[in-house]
């Protein structure tokens, strides 16, 4: 077993999950656990690191080229979501995948018939859950490549770099994770995430997305003598659903198509709260995607007279395109670094979001690179040994590049 492998395991079985009805940051302690053993680690490799107190890890890699070179910064997070169970993941390594049937457990299987991601991985080792948890390679992939790679400087001095820059963040997954980096610890001149899919992707187009929290207030009396006085604010949310544009139910898109997605319902008669997000790549549809949620709550309470729909749409980050056309430097040295290394770049729209996506809004531009792991979020999560470490490939080719200019 590899020490990137050994280092990924490691980190997998450490539950950190976060927690979208928090307040708190990081909104669970339990994602210091991981951040306290990177901290940790660095220090066993010399680096000095901090942890601060809402679950940043920062560290910095000093310069040991003459060469004038910009300074580089790396990210990855070390939550997982919330969708699936983050609790006693049990990782199994499959040597040689052969594009069979794989069998997590007696009750779930997947096979490239079911999950085409898999032709991507046969004739790799790959990692899989025992199909009752998530694996979280969304992100400790990421966070195991770039760990290894400081293993990797510490132990080659003579591998030139420029200034590195590292900050591990909690909360991602909730989409809170750039809100408190402290840019005095983390100030390179661009950064790249690794939060990526498959190894070779360079993302750099995101949604424009929103969260929207909608509380629904009925007025409740004895079913037995309802009739022309209840109002069941169930019924209300299942009203409001039904009149947003059915095709940008997330199922029905793909590609640049933005949708609305139902992601929390929970009520009674008295008081019901839906949760949405919002997400489009186009600003103006992403506007009018809020818009038709604001028509709606207006119409609703017309209707019934009273303030029976209360709506709360809150932007969480946007198309980071928009910052980095203007720097496209940066990706070509990244398709450059992947090409080095004899991988074909990938660039595709992600349908969804990175820190990165925040921070390029912040000021620092941070595109998106693939880790080599597949199908986020859920049991059939897996990720692909050899992906990860071509994705390492990769970040060293970065840097060297980088350097040579």
């Amino acid at each position: 077993m590899s020490r990137l492998t050994k280092r990924f395991i490691d980190y997998v079985k450490i539950d950190t999950q976060s927690d979208p009805n928090s307040s708190q940051t990081p909104s669970t302690e339990k994602q210091k656990d991981l951040s306290k053993l990177l901290v940790k680690e660095l220090t066993q490799m010399g680096y000095e690191a901090i942890l601060d107190e809402y679950g940043y890890v920062y560290t910095k890699v000093l310069s040991n080229t003459t060469n004038k070179v910009q300074a580089l910064g790396l990210v990855a997070h070390v939550d997982t979501s919330f969708d699936a169970s983050g609790t006693n993941v049990t990782p199994r390594i499959i040597k040689a995948y052969n594009g069979s049937e794989i069998v997590l457990n007696d009750n779930l299987k997947m096979s490239p018939k079911t999950d085409p991601v898999l032709n991507k991985v046969i004739g790799d080792d790959i990692i899989v859950t025992n199909g009752h948890t998530l694996l979280g390679a969304d992100d400790k992939a990421g966070v195991a490549i770039i760990m290894e790679f400081l293993e990797f400087l510490s132990e080659n001095n003579n591998f030139k770099h420029g200034d590195l820059y590292i900050c591990f963040t909690p909360d991602e997954e909730i989409g809170r994770g750039a809100d408190l980096i402290n840019y005095e610890l983390f100030k390179p001149n661009f950064a790249y995430t690794l939060d990526g899919s498959e190894v070779g992707e360079i993302e750099y187009e995101n949604f424009n997305a929103a969260s929207v929290n909608i509380t629904f207030l009925g007025k409740s009396i004895h079913p037995g003598s309802s009739k022309g006085q209840m109002i069941n604010s169930q019924h209300l949310a299942f009203e409001f659903h039904q009149m947003l544009p059915t095709f940008l139910n997330p199922a029905y898109t793909e590609g640049y198509e933005g949708f609305n997605h139902l992601t929390n319902i929970i009520g009674e008669v008295e008081k019901t709260i839906s949760k949405y997000i919002i997400r489009n790549h186009d600003i103006k549809l992403f506007n009018q995607q809020k818009a038709d949620f604001k028509t709606i709550t207006n119409y609703l309470n017309n209707k019934y007279g009273y303030n029976a729909v209360n709506l709360e749409i809150k932007d969480s980050y946007f198309n980071m395109y928009e910052k980095i056309k203007e720097r496209m430097d940066i990706i070509e040295l990244a398709k450059n670094a992947i090409e080095s290394v004899g991988i074909k770049p990938i660039t595709n729209p992600i349908r969804g979001g990175t820190d990165g996506a925040r921070m390029t809004y912040d000021g620092m531009l941070t595109p998106n690179l693939g880790t080599g792991s597949f199908n986020f979020h859920g049991p059939r999560e897996f990720a692909s040994i050899n992906q990860m470490h071509q994705a390492l490939e990769v970040v060293k080719a970065i840097v060297t590049k980088l350097t040579q200019k």
